[in-house]
């Protein structure tokens, strides 16, 4: 008897351990895992931290405000790439199978490592997010099924810039002649508006000087040597980190006028200008659609994560223009989990369904209105065809203390970009042999 009640209770614990680990695996099941590629250290920290912050601010509020992503857990993990490529590949390889379904996607936050991870990604099955960066040609699903530019490529905003300067020169003939330098990290970032420059300067006929400057940025005496002799019209910066301050003060020495300036939406920022003092006033900057300022998603986070001591970064930080930006990027990742969700469930996905979801975004003025984001950005549609969603930028200027909007919103011209994105789309599936795929491939499942 002894004996038999040992074995029942011992069978009892075993049942008991079994429903406890079928329910731990139950509530493992219920998460959605981001890997969060970052960079809090080196030349770019001071760019890249506030990003960091407010990405992962973003990833804790939808738990916080909203429990989850339709009742499933965000979790996420961060990862130090310091901006260096192999390391984002060290950091790609290590997560991607992290999480009950693995990594819903990818944000790089640098073009290097997005072009190296574009050659990942799709044995994966993993979908890349670069909001704003990477590779142009990306836009074209046909070719770049996992790549997503969502609001926008850097032809977007080579384009945007040109439009700008023609207006304020009283057209495009008014270019005849001008001459714009292209001062840019000596990188894939600051390569890839060469070709849209280039192509506009023969439209135009205006004349278009490359200057790199090599990584991290600091070392600029050449390059502002050669704007001081060649005297052009225009500046184009397209710096990052270290790099955008330096040249600001370059031009102070050199005597570059600021307000001839305009930067990249990366290079338009209050790290970029707030060391410089009374330099950068009048220095302009694309805002990939938001700028400096809050909306109810800030005070949102206010609420559910500082006032509880669970922000990730300073307070005074929310609202500024590249935490935004990580607040931005993140919504992006999660609206594309949400959009999934009403094709496959209401569960933790795979990267291949996070994929159709984001093929398949609808965010209307409605719906950012309700996720809090009035004001910070306009709506965006995706589909097979389309990865970028969106093509609208506007200009903003530093006046000392704060950056404030100073043009209209500004749409890419699509009679430009798209020619060009899809010859240098199908020159790369050339080289990679891979098959465009057509609408009728794009069905209503992950595929």
């Amino acid at each position: 008897m002894k004996l038999k009640s040992l074995a029942v209770a011992a069978a009892a614990v075993v049942v008991g351990l079994g429903g406890l680990a079928a329910s731990d695996a139950f509530a493992q099941a219920k998460e959605q895992f981001f890997p969060v590629l970052v960079y809090r250290t080196g030349p770019y920290a001071p760019n890249g931290v506030p990003f960091a912050n407010g990405y992962v601010d973003y990833l804790k509020l939808v738990n916080a405000r909203d429990g989850g992503i339709n009742g499933v857990k965000a979790t996420f993990e961060e990862c130090e790439t310091g901006y260096a490529t192999d390391r984002g590949v060290e950091c790609y390889e290590r997560l991607k199978a992290k999480g009950p379904t693995g990594a819903t996607l990818f944000q790089p936050l640098s073009t290097g490592i997005t072009f190296a991870l574009t050659e990942k990604a799709p044995a994966d099955k993993i979908p890349l997010i670069t909001a704003g960066y990477g590779r142009s040609e990306s836009a074209d699903g046909g070719v770049f099924k996992w790549n997503f530019p969502l609001t926008g490529t850097y032809w977007v905003a080579a384009d945007v810039l040109i439009q700008h300067i023609a207006k304020k020169e009283g057209g495009f003939d008014k270019l005849k002649g001008k001459k714009i330098a292209l001062v840019y990290h000596d990188s894939p970032y600051g390569k890839e508006p060469i070709p849209l420059l280039t192509e506009r300067s023969k439209m135009h006929g205006f004349e278009l000087t490359t200057i790199p400057v090599t990584h991290p940025g600091v070392e600029q005496k050449a390059a502002w040597l050669q704007i001081r002799q060649n005297r052009p019209d225009y500046v184009f910066l397209w710096g990052w980190g270290v790099m955008n301050s330096t040249a600001l003060k370059e031009a102070v020495a050199t005597g570059y006028p600021r307000d001839k300036m305009y930067g990249v939406w990366w290079a338009a920022a209050e790290p970029d200008v707030k060391d410089v003092g009374d330099g950068a006033k009048g220095y302009h900057g694309l805002a990939l659609q938001h700028g400096a300022g809050t909306s109810k998603v800030h005070q949102d986070v206010i609420k559910y994560l500082h006032d509880k001591g669970q922000g990730t970064g300073p307070k005074e930080e929310v609202g500024t223009v590249l935490y935004t930006r990580g607040l931005m990027s993140a919504m992006l990742a999660v609206e594309g989990v949400k959009r999934a969700q009403e094709n496959f469930g209401k569960k933790p996905l795979t990267g291949e369904q996070v994929r159709w979801g984001l093929e398949n975004l609808a965010l209307d003025q409605k719906k950012l209105d309700a996720l809090g984001f009035a004001g910070v950005m306009r709506p965006i549609s995706t589909s097979c065809a389309d990865h970028m969603g969106a093509s609208w930028a506007r200009v903003q200027t530093w006046d000392g203390a704060r950056w404030s909007f100073s043009s209209e919103w500004y749409q890419a011209d699509e009679q430009i970009i798209k020619p060009m994105v899809k010859a240098a789309a199908d020159k790369y599936a050339g080289e990679k042999k891979l098959t465009r795929r057509t609408p009728a491939d794009c069905g209503s499942t992950a595929s």
